[in-house]
């Protein structure tokens, strides 16, 4: 059985850690069978890297060090709550558990209200147009040419 809240704490120190460093104030950390296989700390502000968050990069060496996507039978812990970015990299992994310590209202009662994504999930609600950041779908006759060439490859 896992000792969730060593894991957590591990998250938590690299977190403080990635402060120190000039990173941002989150950090996490990938375990599978009592093994840290995946970690990452916030680089957005280092890396000019708006994807550069802690999750993601956690996700992204597990997933390298095991050779597959699928990290069903893992365990992401993170400092604060996951983004909704990566949390679609979370469930695109399809990870086992999510366990984290700093819930996003905890976060902002101390930072305040600096994240672009505040509103990610309302605004994902209304038409692709009236979206902050408007989209378009456009047609152009070829769109389903990559999917089609996807399923051939079976």
């Amino acid at each position: 059985m896992e000792n969730h809240e060593k894991w957590l704490n591990v998250a938590i120190e690299m977190a403080t850690e990635s402060v120190r460093q000039g990173g941002g104030p989150y950090a996490s950390i990938v375990v599978k069978d009592g093994t840290v296989i995946g970690t990452g700390t916030n680089r957005v502000h280092l890396d000019n890297d708006p994807s550069a968050h802690a999750e993601l990069l956690a996700i992204r060496e597990a997933c390298s060090k095991l050779g597959t996507v699928d990290l069903s039978d893992c365990v992401l812990y993170a400092s604060g709550e996951p983004c909704p970015m990566c949390l679609g990299a979370a469930y695109w992994s399809t990870v086992g558990h999510i366990y984290y310590a700093c819930g996003k209202s905890e976060a902002k009662e101390i930072v305040g209200s600096a994240s672009p994504v505040e509103n990610f999930f309302s605004d994902q609600k209304k038409v692709p147009e009236d979206r902050l950041i408007p989209f378009t779908h456009l047609r152009t006759g070829k769109e389903l040419e990559p999917f089609k060439a996807f399923i051939s490859l079976d």
